[in-house]
C-alpha cells in the first residue's frame, strides 16, 4: 500500500456465483494496474468465491482481497462461522466489520466489532470498520456523537490502530432506496474522526450511494481517504470505470 493513495473498493455483499466471480477477477486482471498509481482497490467477495479469485487475480496483483466477516475466535464449535485465520488463509487481506446490515439482522455489537478488530489485527488482517447513523439520529443533529461513539468501541483497547480503516457509511445513504450524501451532510463527521483518529488509523473512507459521478467530490470533502462502493462497482467495468476516474483526479 503506498503512502498517500486513495482506498477504493467494494464489497458485493451476497451476490455472484463462483464462475461470476471468476469472470470479473479475470476482467480486473487483465488490466494493466499502473494506470491506478495513487490508487489502492479492493474488492470483497462471497466466502465462496474468495480462494478463487485471489487464485485469478494473482500473488502479484495491486488488488487486495477482503472477506465480509470473520468470527472473534481463532477456531471452536463455532457453526457456520469462519474465523480470521480462515479468511486470510483464502487470500482475505482485510476483513469487513459492523457493517450497519450485521448490526440491525445479525446481532452484531460495539462489544463484537472489538473482538473482530482485535482477532484481525492478531493475525495480521486488515480491518475495515463500518460505522454510521440511521436516519432519524442524522435528522437529529446526532450524527458526530453517534459515529464517534461506534468508532471509540471498536478500537478500544487497541494499542496499535494504524492498520484499521473506517469507513463511514450512514444507514440513511446505503442500500438501494439509499440517498446520496451531499459534502455537507458527511463533513462535520470527517472532521471529527479526523480530529480523534485520523493520525492513528491507516485511511478514512467513505460509503454510501457512491457513484461515478459523486466520487470527485466526494473526495474533495477534507479528511476523506476513500470510497467504499456498493451495487455502483458490482460489474467488473464500472469498478474500471471507477478507479481509473479517481486515479485520474490524481495524476
Amino acid at each position: 500500500m503506498a503512502a498517500g493513495a486513495t482506498w477504493v473498493g467494494t464489497s458485493w455483499k451476497m451476490t455472484k456465483t463462483l464462475a461470476e466471480s471468476v469472470a470479473y477477477a479475470r476482467a480486473l486482471a487483465a488490466v494493466d494496474s499502473s494506470r491506478w498509481a495513487g490508487t489502492q482497490p479492493f474488492i470483497i467477495p462471497p466466502a465462496t468465491a474468495l480462494a478463487a479469485v485471489r487464485d485469478t487475480l494473482g500473488h502479484q496483483s495491486q488488488v487486495l482481497l477482503g472477506a465480509q466477516n470473520a468470527h472473534w475466535e481463532d477456531a471452536g464449535a463455532w457453526t457456520g462461522e469462519l474465523s480470521v485465520p480462515q479468511v486470510a488463509d483464502a487470500g482475505a487481506r482485510l476483513v469487513e466489520i459492523g457493517h450497519s446490515e450485521r448490526r440491525e439482522h445479525f446481532g452484531e455489537t460495539d462489544h463484537t466489532v472489538n473482538l473482530k478488530v482485535r482477532a484481525a489485527l492478531r493475525h495480521g488482517v486488515r480491518p475495515l470498520v463500518c460505522v454510521g447513523e440511521s436516519d432519524q439520529v442524522f435528522r437529529s443533529g446526532g450524527s458526530v456523537e453517534h459515529v464517534r461513539r461506534q468508532a471509540r468501541a471498536a478500537l478500544a483497547g487497541v494499542g496499535d490502530p494504524s492498520q484499521v480503516l473506517i469507513a463511514y457509511e450512514p444507514v440513511w445513504a446505503i442500500g438501494a432506496g439509499g440517498r446520496s450524501a451531499r459534502p455537507e451532510d458527511i463533513a462535520e463527521v470527517f472532521a471529527a474522526l479526523r480530529a480523534e483518529f485520523g493520525s492513528a488509523v491507516e485511511g478514512l473512507l467513505y460509503g454510501g450511494s457512491v457513484t461515478l459521478g459523486n466520487a470527485a467530490q466526494t473526495l474533495k470533502v477534507p479528511a476523506v481517504d476513500g470510497l467504499f462502493v456498493g451495487r455502483a462497482a458490482w460489474a467488473v467495468d464500472d469498478f474500471i470505470a471507477l478507479l481509473d476516474h479517481v486515479s485520474g483526479l490524481s495524476a
